[in-house]
């Protein structure tokens, strides 16, 4: 399968869901997650799999005298590479070949770079750690409220008398079920939670990932225009170097131990450093609608007033909902504001009218 078809496929996500005859089931903070944030994941992931395979991922310059050029290679890409930390002071061209390329001394310590070989994984786990509340989501829900709203849903609504009829049935279903879906609210909230523990997680591992260098990567790279331009460290080439060095220890002919160094181009770091910018951007901004998301989550169960507030922004029932906000606990609010996402709005305004009556003239406490 061609790349561009796997890119296509993961294009799949990023379908707007704008059909009126479709079931919601989540909210679109929630679908940033597991539609958008997943699919820019697997976009990476293709991205960075294609350039290790269809292009050059390393290309070292080896000393002429090197029988096996090619395997000398080989060896960079699958032992590491290195760099050396405690080059600041010094000046490329004059000291040093390239950024953290040079002779090593006592005062310079040697940082390995083996990652990239793990970039390509690293990203589609992530990318299906994204997917997995979701998963658990649609998974518990197994399509209840796509069931409870057919036939009263977008395009799908049919004649007044199938309306009815539906509404009727609905009616009955909610009146024997009161009270008896927190299960169902305690799974998405829970989910909720999980999509945010899941950003700051994330950001967790891939700091961990890159040895404690992602966590400040960002404020790194904009401060990086307040520095001087001869003197300042570049954040992206220190983390994803261009240009590295590599040993290798060999037998000579006599048998004697030989060590041979190589400079060692790494054009896929040119792609990560980007990569992994954008991903420390987008991983505070959903970290940020995240957490005000789950905020939201704990208001709306402690707030009967935005809970009513919230139900009356969906329609204009003829009867006061104050009743409903009352004598509902949350987790009933939870079912009504999603069928009201779902519901024609005069079959959603039907239905409020006729619980709000039932609850009116029974003796049903919370």
């Amino acid at each position: 399968m061609s790349v561009v078809g796997l890119l296509a496929g993961i294009g799949a996500f990023f379908k707007v869901r704008h059909l009126a005859d479709k079931a919601v089931i989540d909210n679109p903070i929630f679908r940033l997650h597991y539609r958008l944030t997943s699919a820019i994941f697997f976009a990476f992931c293709v991205l960075t799999t294609a350039f290790a395979f269809f292009g050059k991922p390393i290309d070292c310059i080896i000393d002429p005298g090197f029988s096996r050029p090619d395997m000398f290679t080989t060896y960079c890409w699958i032992q590491s590479t290195f760099t050396l930390i405690g080059t600041k002071n010094t000046k490329v061209g004059q000291d040093f070949a390239h950024p953290g390329v040079g002779p090593q001394s006592s005062g310079h310590e040697m940082r390995h770079h083996s990652y990239y070989q793990w970039v390509p994984w690293m990203l589609f786990l992530q990318g299906a750690f994204f997917y997995l509340p979701h998963w658990i989501w649609k998974s518990y829900e197994g399509g209840r409220f796509k069931n409870l709203t057919e036939g009263s849903r977008g395009h799908s609504v049919g004649a007044e008398s199938e309306r009815k009829t539906h509404c009727s049935a609905l009616f009955r279903y909610l009146v024997e079920t009161i009270r008896s879906h927190r299960n169902l609210v305690y799974v998405y909230a829970f989910c909720e939670v999980l999509n945010f523990v899941n950003v700051v997680g994330n950001m967790y591992f891939v700091n961990r990932f890159f040895n404690g260098a992602f966590i400040d990567y960002g404020s790194r790279v904009l401060n990086l225009s307040n520095e001087d331009q001869e003197n300042r460290t570049d954040a992206m080439i220190e983390i994803f170097p261009r240009m590295t060095k590599c040993s290798l220890h060999y037998y000579g002919s006599s048998g004697t131990i030989q060590l041979s160094d190589a400079l060692c181009i790494l054009p896929l770091n040119i792609v990560n450093e980007k990569i992994y910018i954008f991903l420390w951007f987008w991983f505070i901004i959903l970290a940020v609608v995240s957490g005000l998301a789950v905020a939201y989550r704990l208001a709306v169960f402690l707030s009967p007033s935005l809970r009513l507030f919230l139900i009356r922004r969906l329609t204009s029932p003829s009867l006061s909902l104050a009743i409903l906000s009352r004598r509902l606990p949350y987790s009933d609010c939870y079912l009504l504001l999603m069928l009201g996402k779902n519901l024609d709005g005069v079959a959603f305004r039907d239905l409020l009218d006729d619980l709000a009556h039932h609850l009116d003239h029974s003796h049903l406490d919370c």
